[in-house]
């Protein structure tokens, strides 16, 4: 399904819409979401929403061989990575470097493998206490336990951004 298609399907976008953002994408290259953020003030979060549940619908049905798992593909991310951006490669798959994640980490997991991969990749998502165990017994932190952990730093973050928020003058 085609990202417009869904943004369609969900209200966000008209199907007029949806071809002047391909009209402009025809232009210049620049991504879909991006051009929807810029054109109709779309908040990015909602794009990002959009982009996750198209990437679901994509790799529906996908499912990581942990049995076939190869060891040597662990070098490509150091363990900080792995736990940082919750990601955990698994294979190769046709030149691909296939990688697990959350739902709720797929964002800032592509953004990281984009900048720093230097191959192509695509993600397999997982459930959380799946992926909890995967990273534990790939990346052992320590300490850590990734199924605790999570749930902990993520609150962590959201509370702190919650507070620059607030702390932020009004109206900056």
């Amino acid at each position: 399904m085609k990202l417009g298609e869904l943004m369609v399907r969900q209200g966000l976008l008209t199907e007029d819409q949806v071809e002047q953002v391909l009209a402009a994408q025809a232009r210049r290259t620049e991504p879909f979401g991006s051009i929807c953020e810029r054109l109709f003030g779309i908040a990015p979060e909602v794009v990002e929403g959009a982009w996750v549940e198209q990437y679901e619908v994509l790799t529906a049905g996908l499912e990581p061989a942990f049995d076939d798992q190869d060891p040597s593909v662990l070098g490509v991310v150091t363990r900080r990575q792995a736990w940082q951006f919750r990601i955990v490669p698994v294979s190769w798959d046709d030149g691909s470097l296939v990688l697990l994640t959350t739902r709720d980490h797929l964002a800032r997991a592509l953004r990281f493998a984009t900048r720093s991969i230097p191959f192509p990749v695509y993600f397999l998502l997982v459930e959380p206490p799946v992926f909890a165990e995967v990273l534990n017994a790939n990346y052992e932190m320590p300490g850590m336990d990734a199924a605790v952990d999570f749930g902990t730093i993520d609150r962590l973050a959201t509370s702190l951004s919650d507070r620059r928020s607030s702390d932020a003058p009004h109206g900056a």
